[in-house]
């Protein structure tokens, strides 16, 4: 979860995560680790900046051939792009 989507941060003046979405999200996110956990599966969550989560990731598994995205917006776009320059460093 990025903290600048869920914490207090405001777009035109309404947070961009009020608390019915976050609990919404939040029971999502469990009830999509239980599934995956009946099929043998797990799903990582991660907390802080994707930039610094996936680069991390990326280090603690030592060899990564894709990572994805699930919605485009302008963020993510930008987000992207650190990590393509992060990756050549």
């Amino acid at each position: 979860f990025d903290p600048r989507h869920c914490l207090g941060t405001h777009c035109y003046g309404f947070p961009k995560t009020g608390p019915h979405r976050l609990r919404f999200l939040l029971e999502s996110v469990k009830d999509l680790r239980e599934t995956l956990k009946k099929k043998g599966s797990t799903l990582v969550v991660r907390k802080g900046k994707p930039e610094d989560v996936i680069c991390d990731l990326i280090t603690q598994l030592g060899s990564v051939s894709a990572v994805a995205f699930h919605e485009e917006v302008r963020e993510m776009s930008l987000l992207k792009d650190k990590i393509r320059l992060w990756k050549f460093l």
